[in-house]
């Protein structure tokens, strides 16, 4: 099990990748070097998060993986992770997905507080939704 969220893990973060810069037809983002970077950590942090969440899943722990998907990720991790000082390098739209994936964090933490596993993992799926929209769509620079 921990071998394929691994594995996924990695899949999902070479994913947007693949291609070079002249035929990337995503939208590039221009920032200061050192706010690339903040955000690289930034989304190297929310895919570490995720591969923690599903492994405290996987063992039952929903209390724990609950809390690290609302600190991590949902809306109370905004301020951990400087989003207002990134988001005036951001399109509207960027924004936006950025702001769906933490409302769609809570929500996901929310469902694994009450236990339901299926519908948590729905939710989850929305989280996982909204960061592939927005590495399909942006790229940054």
């Amino acid at each position: 099990m921990k071998n394929i969220i691994l594995t996924s893990a990695i899949m999902l973060a070479f994913a947007s990748n693949n291609s070079n810069a002249e035929d990337d037809p995503r939208i590039l983002v221009q920032m200061p070097e050192m706010m690339q970077q903040h955000m690289l950590a930034n989304m190297r942090d929310h895919l570490n998060t995720l591969n923690e969440i599903l492994i405290d899943m996987a063992n039952n722990k929903l209390d724990i993986a609950s809390d690290i998907a609302e600190h991590r990720l949902g809306m109370s991790s905004l301020e951990l992770h400087g989003a207002s000082h990134l988001a005036q390098f951001m399109p509207e739209a960027m924004q936006q997905a950025g702001t769906n994936m933490h409302h769609a964090a809570s929500r996901f933490a929310l469902k694994l507080q009450e236990g339901d596993v299926p519908s948590a993992l729905n939710a989850l799926s929305e989280v996982t939704s909204a960061c592939v929209a927005c590495h399909a769509s942006y790229r940054i620079r």
